[in-house]
């Protein structure tokens, strides 16, 4: 057993099981890059990127991410689709595989943390069988000192072995790839699957499960950005609704693009440490913040390079092309990555349709039941088997990352808002002009214009008018964007096939909140949009 790097004392990779590795701690990004390029297993780009390809998997996994069912997750997780029960007994036959299979391995160990409010963090332990997975852990999770480093103890365990299969009909997962929780222990284990998103969400998912049910603090799949007097601005939305494009706003400084906490000290803090964004089509002309952070220390996965170029316009391997960088690659960024109660709360949804409104603003009521609703189409790439648009409903615009029941995330949130006097605006980020395939999607001159409006205050006393069937108020003006666009009917040339679109939407709304329908209040429930023709 060799163990090499700077670590604590008192820490050892024998202690969890691994034996006879190369077990290199806590090593540099460049160490990280240089090595994976010597392994064949990277390829650095002109940027000083380097670039991998994640295998058999460029997405998360949604139907083999599990929870370990106990007397500590019994009665609190919303157990279902979403949250699979897994047995205590087969996590441990699968953790001691798992170690097994590391023994004798040259292994890449990473002490990092969660949560840039210190009134939260939470001391991860990363063992990664890649040397690339590892550099993921380093841009994504917030860095502790070398000093701090001396003295580390985890609370939370993550045992990452992309070459680990499992076996079904032994382990009880659902096919060889896998990413379990184990609340009473505070593992997890992720397997089969190379995509480096699953570490990241694997955390997110445990703080969503720890901040709110045991620390009364909201946990939200959001990014955040303040202004330079400190107003503070969150954008809820899943994969593909542009979160880390409109919150890397050069305008105001980034908290964190992707997945935050709102405390009781009225602080609204960002969970890691970096940014992991779409690159599809990338432009540095149209988001220059993201372009130019790929460079040295960036993790590129699964794009195709042409004539020593990175092409952003290829998706052949997925359309989930995707980079992490450390969050310092932003020129603009508030540090520490804290802010204060938000002024404005944006939720972006990707509207396949084409039938809501480029924004408009939110009653209360509305805000609880988009909230719960969390309507958007799940983009391209997102998800194993994904290829095009598909409308979805994901409660709390998270709800894959969400253990607890969608109402209490609801709750807090209402409370929260209320408490803190904020507006909040839906954003359609989809399409319009017509449904995919028809129309066009939305452009984000037009989307960045209406957050900035709303933002600097612009649209507080503009004229609205509602929409007939959701009720939305949508502005009749805004300054610097085109007046026909603000009524979605407008762009449609078949006005008649906009008002079935929409009476479709209304419908599949109403459809969904059923299961929500009995937890909630008299406002929520008026807030649902009114069809003009039943679902046939």
């Amino acid at each position: 057993m060799q163990e090499l790097g700077i670590k604590s004392e008192k820490a050892s990779i024998e202690k969890l099981g691994i034996k006879d590795s190369v077990a290199h701690w806590n090593l540099a990004p460049e160490k990280l890059a240089e090595i994976a390029v010597e392994k064949g297993q990277a390829v650095r780009t002109k940027s000083g990127a380097i670039t991998v390809d994640t295998g058999e998997f460029t997405g998360r996994s949604p139907k083999d991410r599990f929870i370990v069912k106990d007397e500590i997750t019994e009665e609190a997780v919303w157990w279902g689709n979403i949250n699979i029960p897994f047995d205590a007994d087969k996590f441990d036959q699968l953790y001691g595989k798992m170690v097994d299979y590391l023994s004798g391995k040259e292994i890449y160990v990473r002490d990092a943390y969660a949560c840039a409010d210190p009134n939260y963090r939470t001391n991860i332990r990363v063992v990664n069988e890649y040397s690339w997975s590892n550099l993921f852990v380093y841009n994504m999770f917030l860095r502790p000192t070398e000093d701090e480093i001396k003295t580390f103890e985890h609370e939370w365990l993550v045992i990452n072995a992309p070459g680990f299969n499992a076996d079904p009909a032994v382990d009880g997962t659902r096919q060889h790839n896998f990413a379990i929780l184990n609340f009473k222990k505070k593992i997890a284990l992720i397997g089969g699957t190379g995509y480096t998103g699953e570490i990241k969400k694997g955390i997110f998912s445990a703080l969503n499960f720890i901040l709110p049910h045991q620390k009364n603090t909201l946990s939200m799949h959001c990014s955040a950005n303040m202004g330079e007097q400190g107003d503070t601005a969150i954008f809820f939305g899943l994969s593909g609704t542009g979160k880390t494009t409109l919150s890397a706003d050069p305008a105001r400084k980034l908290i964190g693009d992707d997945e935050h906490g709102w405390s009781n000290e009225n602080t609204v803090f960002n969970f890691e440490g970096g940014c992991y964004a779409k690159v599809i089509d990338l432009s540095e002309e149209k988001e220059p913040d993201i372009y130019n952070a790929i460079k040295e220390g960036a993790l590129l996965e699964n794009i195709v390079i042409k004539d020593d170029e990175v092409d952003f316009k290829d998706g052949s391997k997925t359309e989930n092309t995707r980079v992490s960088y450390p969050i310092y690659h932003i020129n603009n960024i508030a540090e520490p990555s804290i802010g204060k109660n938000p002024k404005n709360i944006f939720f972006l949804t990707c509207d396949a349709y084409g039938v809501l409104p480029p924004i408009s603003k939110l009653t209360p009521g509305q805000a609880a039941f988009h909230f719960i609703s969390g309507y958007t189409a799940k983009v391209a790439g997102t998800e194993a088997g994904i290829t095009e648009p598909v409308t979805a409903f994901s409660a709390c615009f998270g709800a894959p990352f969400m253990p607890l029941h969608p109402t209490k995330y609801a709750e807090m949130l209402s409370t929260k808002m209320q408490e803190a006097g904020v507006n909040v605006w839906l954003v359609n980020t989809g399409w319009s002009g017509g449904p995919y395939g028809v129309g066009s999607r939305m452009s984000l001159k037009i989307t960045r214009g209406l957050i900035t409006a709303a933002l600097n205050g612009e649209l507080n006393d503009v004229e609205f008018e509602k929409h007939e069937i959701f009720g939305l108020n949508m502005p009749k003006t805004c300054p610097n964007v085109p007046e026909n666009v603000l009524n979605p009917k407008n762009t449609w040339e078949d006005k008649e096939a906009y008002d079935s679109k929409a009476n479709d939407l209304a419908n599949a709304f109403n459809k969904n909140f059923e299961k929500f329908a009995e937890n909630a209040n008299e406002e929520i429930l008026a807030a649902a949009p009114t069809a003009k023709v039943s679902a046939q």
